[in-house]
C-alpha cells in the first residue's frame, strides 16, 4: 500500500504546544507526543546495508515509537500475531458476535475507562458460556477471542467488542461437539442482548460507585446491541477478518483526506446506509480530543482469550483437538521478513550504527549523499 499523503502526526506536529489541553490525564498526553514524534529524528535511528550483493545500498532510518494507538506502527505487529492464531484455527465454522454498550454509559467510560471495558470483556464471556453451557443450545466448554473497539466513524466513543467464537466446544468427556444445525447456528440473539444487559447493569450496580435509581432505569428503556453475523466461510476469512480488525486503531493515516486552515479532513462509512463513504471535517482541537479518547488505560490488555481458545487450553487440549477435526487447510505463507530492502526489495538489511537524537554521525550522512549521485 502507498504511504499516506497525510498523517494523524502532523496534526499532533502543528498543535505540539496545546496538546495537553485536549487530554484527559498525562498518560493520553505521552501517547499523543509518542506518535507525533514516530519515525521522527526526534527518536533517533539507524543507518542499515542491504545484504544483497548486487545492491548493498545505505539506509538511513529513524525509529518508530512502538505505541500500540500509533497508525504507523501496527502492520508488522498485526501480521505476527495472526501467524499465531493460525497456527491455532480448528476446522470448524467461526461465529462473528459484536456486543456494544450504550451511549447512555459513555460518561463512565470517560472517566472509568479500566473498569468500564473490564466489565464490558467480563460480562461478553459471561454470556457466550452461560449460553454455552446450557445443554438447550450447546452444552459444552466454548472458546472466544474478544477484540476491543472504542471508536465509531466519526471518531465518536462508540465502545464493543468483535469477538471470533468457534461453532462447538468442548464436553465434560472431553468430545468436541458443534453448534446446533451443523454448526450453522449459535445461540438466540434476542436473549442474549437481554442477559447482556442484566448482566452488565448488575456488575455496574456492584463494582461502581453508586449511581441514581433513574440512571439504571434509564439502561432498560433501551434494547442493547448485540450482534451475530453468519458463520465465516472456511478457516481463511477467520484469517482475513483477524487481519482487519486485531491491530486496528481509531483512524488510519490513509483515512485523512486533506489538513487545511486548522481542520482535518477524513472519509467515514455510514453503515446504516450500506457503508456509504463521505467525507466530513473537524477542527484540529475536537479532532485530536476524540483520538485522545481512545488512548487506553496503561497496560490494559484489549484482545483477551477465553475457554478453549486460552493460553492454558492451547498448551493441552488444542493440539489434541485440532488432530481430531483434522487441519485447517490454509495456504501456506512465506516467511516474515522483518527488515527488507526497500530499494531492491530482495536483500534483508542489516544495521550498521544507531545514533540518537542528535543526529546520524557525520560521516555517514556522507557515504549516503555519495551512493545518490
Amino acid at each position: 500500500m502507498a504511504s499516506a499523503t497525510y498523517e494523524v502526526a502532523q496534526v499532533l506536529e502543528r498543535n505540539q504546544e496545546v496538546l495537553a489541553d485536549h487530554c484527559a490525564n498525562s498518560w493520553q498526553l505521552r501517547t499523543l507526543h509518542a506518535v507525533r514524534k514516530c519515525r521522527t529524528a526526534a527518536l533517533g535511528g539507524h543507518i542499515d546495508r542491504c545484504l544483497n550483493p548486487f545492491c548493498q545500498r545505505l539506509h538511513l532510518s529513524y525509529n518508530s515509537c512502538r505505541n500500540r494507538h500509533c497508525p504507523k506502527c501496527q502492520g508488522h505487529k498485526r501480521e505476527e500475531w495472526i501467524r499465531a492464531r493460525e497456527e491455532e484455527l480448528l476446522k470448524v465454522p467461526y461465529f462473528h458476535v459484536v456486543f456494544t454498550l450504550p451511549c447512555e454509559l459513555n460518561h463512565l467510560c470517560l472517566y472509568e475507562p479500566k473498569q468500564m471495558y473490564s466489565l464490558l470483556f467480563k460480562t461478553a464471556w459471561q454470556v457466550i458460556k452461560g449460553f454455552a453451557s446450557n445443554p438447550k443450545f450447546l452444552g459444552a466448554n466454548p472458546g472466544m477471542i474478544a477484540i476491543l473497539h472504542t471508536w465509531g466513524q466519526n471518531l465518536s466513543l462508540h465502545p464493543h467488542l468483535h469477538c471470533i467464537i468457534p461453532g462447538g466446544g468442548i464436553t465434560k468427556s472431553g468430545k468436541w461437539k458443534p453448534a446446533r444445525n451443523n454448526g450453522k447456528y449459535l445461540f438466540p440473539v434476542k436473549a442474549m442482548s437481554k442477559v447482556f444487559r442484566a448482566r452488565f447493569v448488575a456488575a455496574l450496580r456492584k463494582e461502581l460507585e453508586p449511581q441514581s435509581t433513574s440512571f439504571y432505569e434509564s439502561l432498560f428503556k433501551h434494547k442493547w446491541v448485540v450482534y451475530c453475523k453468519r458463520p465465516f466461510l472456511g478457516p481463511p476469512q477467520v484469517v482475513e477478518y483477524l487481519g482487519r480488525y486485531t491491530h486496528k486503531i481509531a483512524i488510519s493515516n490513509h483515512r485523512i483526506k486533506n489538513l487545511d486552515n486548522k481542520k482535518v479532513t477524513f472519509s467515514v462509512k455510514d453503515y446504516r446506509h450500506g457503508g456509504r463513504k463521505s467525507n466530513t471535517y473537524l477542527p484540529d482541537a475536537e479532532f485530536i480530543r476524540r483520538f485522545a479518547m481512545h488512548v487506553l488505560p496503561r497496560g490494559f490488555v484489549r484482545i483477551r482469550h477465553y475457554g478453549i481458545l486460552s493460553s492454558y487450553h492451547k498448551r493441552n487440549s488444542l493440539p489434541e483437538l485440532q488432530e481430531t477435526l483434522g487441519p485447517a487447510h490454509l495456504k501456506k505463507k512465506e516467511p516474515l521478513q522483518h527488515r527488507v530492502c526497500p530499494t531492491c526489495k530482495k536483500g534483508n538489511l542489516i544495521t550498521l550504527t544507531t545514533f540518537t537524537a542528535r543526529g546520524p554521525p557525520v560521516q555517514w550522512l556522507k557515504k549516503i549523499k555519495t551512493q545518490k549521485k
